[in-house]
């Protein structure tokens, strides 16, 4: 869990100064004060903060109305968790959440705007990778894949989990072990997981990263010269590729010289 909503964070204000903030932006020009917007953090998978927070929205929006302000509408944010390390673990169900708006807010005549991307994206997308090496260090093994910390940055931005398993299935008899699951980037940030345990895998074979459909692509970045990898859409037995993966040449000719430097036939003289 992330959260956002607490007084160390750089988000919003102080529900406290709610009244003073509503009036200094009601008396000013060309803003039209219509909504109350909280976000108190994600990946939550109880549905007791929630209804927290709603209610203190509920509460407030009773409170900015009988001060004079006009409030039609209320952004209740996201952050619905989803399964991500247990696949029997059960985050509360869309249809729950719903619930639980029209219980707290629901008496408001309010437009509600709410924010699913993760509970939409989240399992929607798997990472795929190849082994390049399996290197044997002082007292711990080393995976290191073809992937890297800017594929997927959730592990080293803040040591999000995310299931890796073996494209081919081991069998039984197959040897398993804790290994650090690690990119080929210089950066000691460059880990995925730790003392994971998986097959005993060599260079070639696959492994897929799960639940990766969500800032997994869209916080990827071409860090280290990395270029962005291709993204694939599946839908039964289609396939596409929806995002191919760029040249050198590409990610080259997108930096250009300014006037003032000259050419590099001028430069080298």
């Amino acid at each position: 869990m992330i959260a956002t909503g607490k007084s160390e964070n750089k988000f919003g204000f102080p529900i406290s100064r709610a009244s003073e903030v509503y009036a200094a932006a009601a008396a000013m020009p060309g803003i039209d004060v219509v909504g109350v917007d909280v976000h108190i953090g994600s990946q939550l998978t109880d549905l007791a903060p929630f209804e927290a927070a709603f209610s203190a929205v509920a509460d407030l929006t009773r409170q900015l109305r009988a001060e004079g302000h006009e409030i039609r509408r209320l952004d209740l944010g996201g952050g619905l968790g989803i399964p991500y390390q247990n696949s029997n673990e059960r985050p509360p169900l869309p249809f729950d959440y719903g619930a639980l708006i029209k219980r707290t807010v629901g008496d408001l005549g309010c437009e509600v705007q709410i924010e699913p991307g993760r509970l939409i994206s989240g399992n929607a997308g798997i990472l795929l990778a190849a082994v390049i090496y399996r290197k044997s260090g002082e007292g711990r093994d080393f995976l290191i894949l073809d992937a890297a910390m800017n594929d997927l940055i959730r592990p080293a931005m803040y040591e999000a989990w995310h299931d890796i398993v073996p494209v081919t299935e081991p069998g039984p008899d197959a040897e398993i072990g804790p290994v650090d699951v690690v990119g080929p980037v210089c950066e000691t940030g460059d880990t995925f997981a730790r003392e994971r345990t998986l097959p005993m895998l060599t260079a070639g074979e696959m492994v897929i990263f799960r639940s990766a459909g969500a800032y997994g692509a869209v916080m990827a970045s071409e860090y280290n010269a990395r270029p962005l990898i291709p993204e694939v859409m599946g839908h039964g037995d289609k396939v596409a590729v929806i995002r191919p993966r760029p040249t050198y040449a590409e990610m080259l000719g997108r930096d250009t010289l300014p006037s003032w430097l000259g050419s590099p036939a001028e430069s080298n003289g």
